[in-house]
């Protein structure tokens, strides 16, 4: 799948693409809180756009190491406001929600049409995931996490990481395949379940999950991969995060989830002109 169609809009993967996070929870780890009304929603979309965001991201479940577990319907109250201002003012805009709930899935779309379902458990937090973005035609990011977002960074291990991550994609693949359906785009989860180590093996042999015939998401901002490297808060990374993002499209990357839209725009310009010589 080298396109993304989305109602009527269609997004070319043959040169990488940035999506934009908005975050509506009040607890993640770098703009938890920043945008709860409006307004504030308002002003975060627009400044997305004038930087040339491809895909808008949102994000009602904070997925940081320990956060706290919230039910479905607080999901969906921090959702839907953000939903009904873009179906009413931003109409233009390519939606990804970030959830790993089937139900949020169905009321979402019930409200806005199509989207990109961005589920985080790959779909092993909710057995109906799968059965749901094939009966809506949604496209599907599917991500790797070892175990749940309580839990993941408590002590997590493998036999080899990138190995076990393929298994984990190749797996699932077979299984929607086997389903009839083929929006797939496969995020390695950089930070879900893995160690500073397991992070940057993962993406010095990212070019393994090309092999799957799907494209990648890499989802680094400001991540602590680059805070533990370069001793630094997220509120600093940004740099570290340009340098990461180019790492990850030397190797493969073809969608780059964002806190900063303008440089990771700029950063793909750079890889294009770089990538053409």
């Amino acid at each position: 799948m080298r396109t993304i169609k989305i109602n009527d809009r269609t997004l070319n993967l043959d040169s990488p693409k940035v999506m934009g996070i908005l975050n509506l929870t009040p607890d993640s780890f770098y703009d938890g809180g920043s945008y709860t009304s409006d307004e504030e929603i308002e002003r975060r979309l627009d400044k997305m756009l004038s930087e040339n965001v491809d895909i808008i991201d949102l994000g009602a479940y904070s997925s940081r190491p320990g956060a706290e577990d919230i039910d479905e319907e607080t999901e969906l109250s921090r959702l839907i406001p953000a939903i009904n201002i873009i179906k009413e003012k931003y109409p233009q805009i390519i939606v990804s929600v970030d959830t790993f709930r089937s139900q949020v899935v169905r009321e979402i779309h019930s409200i806005m049409g199509e989207f990109i379902v961005n589920d985080i458990s790959g779909g092993m937090l909710d057995e109906k995931m799968y059965s749901t973005v094939v009966e809506l035609d949604l496209p599907y990011v599917m991500m790797h996490m070892q175990g749940n977002p309580q839990t993941m960074q408590l002590a997590p291990e493998y036999e080899n990481v990138v190995e076990d991550v393929y298994k984990f994609f190749k797996a699932r693949i077979d299984r929607l395949e086997g389903m009839g359906y083929n929006k797939i785009i496969l995020d390695p989860g950089f930070g879900f379940g893995k160690t500073v180590e397991h992070n940057y093996e993962l993406l010095h042999h990212m070019d393994r999950f090309k092999e799957l015939g799907y494209p990648i998401l890499v989802g680094v901002s400001r991540k602590s991969m680059i805070n533990k490297i370069l001793g630094t808060k997220p509120s600093e990374a940004l740099t570290g995060t340009i340098a990461v993002n180019t790492l990850s499209l030397v190797h493969g990357g073809d969608i780059l989830r964002v806190h900063d839209v303008k440089e990771g725009v700029e950063t793909i310009k750079i890889f294009n002109a770089y990538k053409v010589q």
